[in-house]
């Protein structure tokens, strides 16, 4: 891009139309290819508004000259064009490498000149084909630093310098663009596909890399379930910068996809109107869970735990067991043990979920468990909690009542989130 900037372009006579100023693409409609050139024209030449030339009203020359055709498409440009302008919008910006799972800088664009067979009735090119104006990948090392350094000088010059330099590059098919500031009236599309096949982790750390607006927007492009994931993996302050201007309605949604524990940590980080009013929108279901956890200080084993585990009778059978996890509405990747309960809810034993895959489906769930139970109470320090983990190497821990009953588990990775001051 930084070559093709303030290139002269011809018009159909050979004689000085006007130089190039910017590259138009149309996300909504092909985010992969430029729709027109942005140009300045010669002194005199139509109105003072830089003008649009559709790519396929161009013709490229032998020595890479830009020549407009008999029956060129060139028109004033708007303000009201939705246009994503490649320089003004993208170069010196953050975008997400979907590919590499990180955030990276813009610092030039690699354009590839291309031709599309022309359909029904469609175009006065030679041969039948349409020129396209193709994005091949985005510059984001000092190679594309230096050729935009070195803007002016002879081509060659430039060139010899810039590729002395080693390529980082990023094909665009593995770059995702932010729906950036409404104020400047571009839309870029989000692959919502290609988001939500991340691990919650991996967005965490994007969220945590980019700058606020684009945080933003991006987080505001996920749906409910992912957006909960990931708002478990990011860091308190990030959490609440978040959701600030985030409504109460569509927030209730999100946290209701939240791990309760980590909802009710949220929450009770908030101010009281905020948190009520979040709470009056959510599902009474869910929000009896979180009122539950609220009541319990953070810094105790409760404030660690969640209310969303799997318990049945010892006479359950290992067929009973893989229902219940068929029908569990909790994190299914986070359950590692079933706790084995009376008819009180008190706790009998666990039963590791890896045991189910070895056994005869008849086999009552009381003749495998394992053999030392290890718990904590409600106010148990967090702390002593990490001890035990650490002693008794525990994939989760029990929270039990005044009564001895299994309210709730507190996970390994609940610990380590809490060790790392996550």
């Amino acid at each position: 891009m930084s070559a093709l900037m303030g290139v002269s372009v011809l018009d159909a006579e050979g004689k000085a139309f006007g130089r190039v100023r910017e590259f138009a693409v149309a996300p909504l409609t092909d985010s992969s290819r430029v729709e027109a050139l942005v140009l300045r024209l010669k002194s005199g030449a139509r109105g003072k508004q830089p003008s649009l030339v559709a790519i396929s009203s161009l013709e490229v020359g032998a020595a890479g000259q830009l020549k407009l055709v008999a029956d060129a498409q060139v028109r004033e440009m708007r303000s009201d064009d939705d246009y994503l302008l490649l320089e003004r919008d993208l170069l010196d910006q953050q975008i997400i490498d979907v590919h590499g799972h990180k955030v990276v800088r813009v610092n030039d664009v690699e354009m590839v000149w291309d031709t599309l067979p022309a359909g029904p009735g469609e175009g006065a090119e030679p041969h039948g084909a349409k020129l396209i104006l193709r994005i091949a990948e985005v510059e984001v090392g000092l190679r594309g630093a230096a050729r935009r350094l070195l803007k002016g000088l002879p081509a060659n010059a430039v060139e010899q310098v810039a590729n002395r330099m080693r390529a980082t590059v990023i094909p665009w098919d593995f770059v995702d663009l932010i729906d950036r500031d409404p104020a400047r009236r571009v839309r870029l599309k989000i692959e919502q596909d290609k988001l939500a096949s991340m691990h919650p982790s991996d967005l965490a750390d994007i969220l945590e890399d980019l700058a606020p607006t684009e945080r933003q927007a991006l987080f505001s492009s996920l749906d409910e379930g992912v957006a909960a994931e990931t708002l478990e993996e990011v860091e308190l302050k990030t959490q609440k910068r978040l959701i600030e201007s985030i409504d109460s309605e569509r927030l209730a949604g999100i946290i209701e996809e939240m791990d309760p524990g980590a909802a009710a940590n949220l929450l009770s980080e908030l101010p009281e109107a905020r948190s009520g009013a979040i709470l009056e929108e959510m599902n009474e279901k869910e929000r009896h869970e979180v009122e539950e956890l609220l009541e319990y200080a953070a810094d105790s084993a409760a404030g660690l735990m969640t209310s969303e585990f799997v318990a049945m009778a010892a006479t359950a059978t290992v067929e009973d067991a893989l229902g219940a996890l068929r029908k569990f509405e909790g994190d299914l990747d986070s359950v590692t043990d079933i706790f084995l309960v009376d008819e009180e809810g008190r706790v009998q034993g666990t039963v590791a979920l890896s045991r189910l895959l070895l056994t005869a489906r008849e086999t009552a769930l009381g003749t495998l468990s394992e053999g030392h139970l290890v718990s904590a109470g409600l106010a148990t320090n967090r702390r002593k909690v990490a001890e035990l983990f650490d002693k008794y190497n525990l994939r989760c821990l029990g929270v039990l009542d005044e009564d001895g009953r299994l309210v709730g588990v507190v996970h390994a990775e609940n610990v380590i989130a809490w060790l790392r001051g996550d």
